[in-house]
Order: structure tokens, then sequence, then C-alpha cells
């Protein structure tokens, strides 16, 4: 699998931050190429992504949490037995700097599958470091001015 990860330091404890990831439903303001994330259970455990591809196309699959340990570790990865074509998982680290500040660190893991799907996200996963770094910056500045 391949990765993107960056790490960045926020005004904000380390609660704060994990209560806005927690639900992933708010991953559609600071990922462009996300339209929706949908809880499709009631605790929020499972969710279901509509990402953008090329050409006005969607891609979409099923995620469940792996790992809720809060404050400090928010996981996720593709149900396999759903969408079997993308495979994809990320995992978000909350670390309290003291002072209300917080340490970021975002992963994003993914392969890419064959065939048509598989082109559409290689687009749609073109530069994912870039991604992950705008993402973590508008995150910033989303938390930075609550």
């Amino acid at each position: 699998m391949d990765k993107a990860a960056y790490r960045i330091e926020v005004d904000a404890p380390a609660q704060a931050c994990y209560d806005w990831w927690r639900p992933l439903t708010r991953l559609p303001e600071i990922f462009s190429d996300v339209e929706s994330v949908e809880a499709i259970t009631g605790d929020g455990t499972r969710t279901r992504w509509k990402v953008a591809g090329p050409v006005g196309s969607t891609v979409e699959w099923e995620a469940r949490i792996t790992e809720d340990s809060a404050p400090h570790r928010l996981a996720w990865t593709t149900v396999a037995e759903a969408d079997p074509d993308v495979t994809n998982a990320g995992v978000v680290r909350f670390e309290d700097l003291g002072d209300s500040r917080t340490g970021l660190e975002v992963e994003l893991e993914y392969a890419l599958p064959g065939g048509k799907l598989g082109e559409a996200v290689a687009n749609l996963l073109a530069n994912p470091q870039h991604k992950v770094e705008r993402a973590c910056t508008e995150f910033k500045r989303i938390i930075e001015t609550r």
C-alpha cells in the first residue's frame, strides 16, 4: 500500500480536535475531493464515503472505525466485503502539547485497484501528499477560528 502523511501543530486542545474528527462526516470540509461521508450505523463506526473522480464520476466505499482512543487516536479502514475494489485506511493522532496546543498527524494508506476503477482512483489520488497537507492546513484554519 502507498502512504501519505503529514504533521501539524494547532492551537486547540486535543479533545476539541478529536471531537471534530470523530464523526468523520466533516471530512468534506477539509478534503476537497470528498463529496460526503455519511454514518450508516447509529454509533457512527461505519460510514459510506462518496469521492469525486475524473470527468464527473464518483467513487464510493464503506469504511469502519478500527480504533477509537479518545482523545489520542482515531483510525478507519475500508470494509472489504462491502467494497472489495477499494482499499484504503486512515489514522489521525492527537498529541497533547500543553497550553491548549495539539500535534496532529494524519496518515492515509491506499492500494490502487486495476481496470477503469483503478484509473479513476489513481486520478482521485493524484498527489496524495499534497492533498493531506492541504487538508491539515484547512483543519488548522477551521479549528483555530472556532
